[in-house]
């Protein structure tokens, strides 16, 4: 049985009136809250939903990588919801500065999806769509370090919430987050990644930094355009970064 308590209702309560027929549910384990939700969403049942696991078996980070949430020292989160913008360019770029804005104001972004503090990662977000018939649903996952948690294997150990906000549980962590994050989604939604830009730079972790691209390029962080793209000043001139497939490393000093 879980001590965590979960304020669910409380969350319902402030979310249900700007998302219509909004839920939140708690499971104490699944494979993946994100893979749950697109597995619903493609049989029929496209509700928006808040889906919490207090223990995830298979979670996913970006380009597949594993991310494991265990019981009070995670937080194991995915939203589902309809969502139709102009350009989807960015939107992960937002999550990010709602859910810094709703965590601590130390913590920085590392583009395009993570979140980190003093150079180690404290969070991390997924972005997903699925189509359910003529509608196009986002699935937005995240995942934050509650607890210090072994960092075995890792290039660079995890930080961990409790660092910034001690005796702040998991629920606390969702209570924060949920409606900020929820208002973000659709502020995106009308008017695309832009009126998030400037919150973005001001955590923008990479921006004047030596940088390290997975394909060997480097060069120095210069912010991110308004479509989001990364921007990076190298040798050969200013490249745009667009695709999240990219790996970008801060070079060590």
């Amino acid at each position: 049985m879980s001590m965590l308590r979960w304020p669910a209702e409380d969350i319902w309560e402030a979310v249900a009136p700007v998302l219509p027929g909004f839920t939140v549910e708690v499971l104490p384990e699944i494979d993946s809250t994100s893979s749950e939700l697109m597995r619903r969403i493609r049989a029929g049942r496209p509700e928006p939903t808040l889906l919490v696991a207090e223990r995830q078996t298979a979670g996913r980070g970006r380009m597949g990588r594993p991310w494991q949430g265990e019981v009070g020292s995670s937080l194991a989160m995915s939203l589902a919801l309809p969502l139709a913008p102009q350009d989807w360019s960015g939107l992960s770029l937002a999550v990010g500065v709602a859910v810094v804005g709703a965590l601590h104001p130390a913590l920085q972004l590392k583009w395009p999806n993570d979140v980190w503090f003093e150079d180690r990662k404290l969070a991390g977000i997924l972005i997903e769509t699925v189509a359910a018939g003529s509608e196009r649903h986002a699935i937005v996952g995240i995942g934050v370090n509650i607890a210090p948690r072994d960092g075995d294997g890792l290039s660079t150990p995890p930080a961990a919430l409790a660092e910034l906000q001690p005796g702040w549980d998991a629920g606390q962590a969702l209570r924060a987050i949920a409606l900020p994050l929820v208002q973000a989604i659709q502020r995106f939604e009308a008017e695309g990644f832009a009126p998030f830009r400037a919150a973005f730079e001001a955590r923008d972790l990479l921006k004047g930094r030596p940088l390290r691209l997975s394909d060997g390029t480097e060069g120095m962080g210069d912010g991110v355009d308004p479509d989001g793209a990364l921007r990076v000043q190298t040798a050969q001139g200013l490249q745009r970064i667009s695709s999240s497939e990219v790996s970008v490393r801060p070079v060590k000093s």
